[in-house]
């Protein structure tokens, strides 16, 4: 039986590379995203061995999902205010803890039954998230809530560490050449590509549960 590895915001940027790589090695892929249109072509090549889920993290209770296994489950979307702190309103507080926040930790305690012995449960974070890191003006809600997502893995790894061997890790990324980094940093050509990203992601979900746990990891060349 294959293993399947469900990804969130898989239409593009690092999420897309991320979908490419594990249906490359064969795995079977869920897709939980808002915008299914890019990944017609994919679902063409690859047939049952992906399968799209349209999923709002922002009402993630509002959508049925399927029953198969989780032996990855990969937090990737996320969402980005570039405003100044003065005036961010309740509204964009709402849209990036959303997705950023409440919807990872909703939609993993949705999935709890079906996680497998052994699954491996990841935030894709930022290095903006991690205490002591550089911060940057106007970006106060995102590197906030990705500071809370690091944390919220800790805790799940610490809530489910006596009854099971999953793991829950963080991948705390620095620049990597997105359209969302481009909303922060308008004009930054960062050094990496998600596709020179994509295959430390596939290995690192694969394989690392087995011998990391709780862990965040800064995975950068740059911040940015």
């Amino acid at each position: 039986m294959k293993q399947v590895a469900w990804i969130t915001g898989g239409s593009r940027g690092i999420g897309l590379a991320t979908v490419k790589e594990f249906l490359q090695k064969d795995w079977k892929v869920i897709v939980l995203t808002r915008n299914l249109d890019p990944l017609s072509e994919l679902k063409e090549e690859y047939g049952s061995n992906l399968e799209l889920v349209a999923y709002d993290l922002q009402h993630p209770m509002q959508t049925n999902l399927p029953s198969d296994p989780v032996d990855v489950l990969i937090h990737n979307a996320g969402a980005l205010v570039n405003k100044p702190m003065a005036h961010m309103t309740a509204e964009d507080l709402q849209f990036c803890y959303g997705i950023n926040v409440f919807g990872p930790y909703l939609l993993t305690q949705r999935l709890l039954s079906q996680l497998t012995d052994r699954a491996h449960v990841i935030a894709i974070s930022s290095v903006g998230g991690v205490q002591g890191s550089v911060k940057f003006p106007g970006l106060t809600n995102y590197s906030s809530s990705k500071g809370a997502i690091n944390v919220l893995m800790e805790c799940f790894q610490a809530e489910f560490a006596e009854s099971s061997q999953w793991s829950f890790n963080t991948l705390a990324l620095g620049a990597v050449q997105t359209e969302m980094l481009s909303e922060a940093f308008p004009g930054y050509v960062a050094p990496l590509q998600p596709e020179e990203l994509s295959p430390f992601i596939y290995t690192f979900a694969s394989t690392a549960g087995q011998v990391l746990r709780g862990k965040i990891i800064p995975v950068s060349l740059s911040t940015p």
